[in-house]
């Protein structure tokens, strides 16, 4: 895994400094609270270099997403100076060393707005070598204060248990698929519908199917029968 790039070319980021007025993004007396609002989310592509950003992570900068291209350097220039050597460290952690991340932080907006953030990062890593960060910014501007029911933190804590539970349960997914096309010479689009296939059959979740395979490849348990019968009718004849 690789930090994320710095360096390569791209369109020219927006200033803070730029005319506020051209593609002026909704004001905020326009937009819901923040308790009402999506998460914005993220995802870097370590093998292309790439980002793709929610249009609320582009609302949340002040950012018409129509003129501006996601970058490192875009999302670290409107972060609060102080702010910028952790959230790239907790970056770069993910992508070289795969250490999720959980990072408050500041965003300044290009009118000078300043707006406290939960920067969440889980790292993704395929079963081909490749690879990815997701995550989310999580706004917390208008969230209730500390004398106030914490409806909000809630929310915020169980959004990003969902999201970590999520990509937990991708990595096992792939890695099941990553042995089911060993053992049976097929595609990825195959070795997924046979685990549905599996799921279906056994009356198992997907997840917890795959979790089967991976510690029954891994030597940690037996592979349950009806799962072995089915991969076995599955898989060629061995050569002669």
């Amino acid at each position: 895994m690789s930090s994320p790039a710095l360096s390569r070319p791209r369109s020219p980021a927006l200033s803070l400094h730029d005319d506020a007025r051209r593609d002026r993004p909704r004001t905020r007396e326009h937009q819901p609270p923040a308790a009402l609002r999506p998460p914005a989310r993220y995802r870097y592509d370590l093998r292309q270099g790439s980002w793709w950003w929610s249009p609320e992570l582009f609302d949340v900068q002040g950012l018409p997403a129509d003129t501006a291209e996601a970058s490192t350097e875009l999302l670290l220039q409107h972060l609060n100076p102080e702010d910028r050597a952790p959230a790239l460290g907790a970056l770069t952690g993910a992508c070289t060393e795969g250490r999720p991340f959980t990072l408050r932080a500041r965003i300044v907006r290009r009118d000078g707005e300043q707006r406290p953030v939960v920067l969440v990062g889980e790292p993704d890593t395929g079963p081909d070598g490749g690879g990815a960060v997701a995550g989310l910014v999580i706004d917390l501007t208008d969230c209730p204060g500390p004398a106030e029911p914490p409806d909000r933190a809630s929310a915020l804590e169980a959004e990003v248990a969902q999201m970590r539970a999520a990509m937990a349960s991708r990595a096992t997914i792939e890695q099941a698929k990553g042995i089911l096309m060993l053992l049976t010479n097929c595609s990825d689009s195959v070795a997924f519908d046979l685990l549905a296939h599996i799921s279906s059959h056994t009356h198992r979740k997907v997840r917890a199917v795959a979790e089967s395979i991976t510690e029954s490849a891994s030597g940690h348990a037996a592979l349950p029968a009806d799962v072995r019968a089915i991969i076995r009718d599955a898989c060629p004849p061995p050569r002669r």
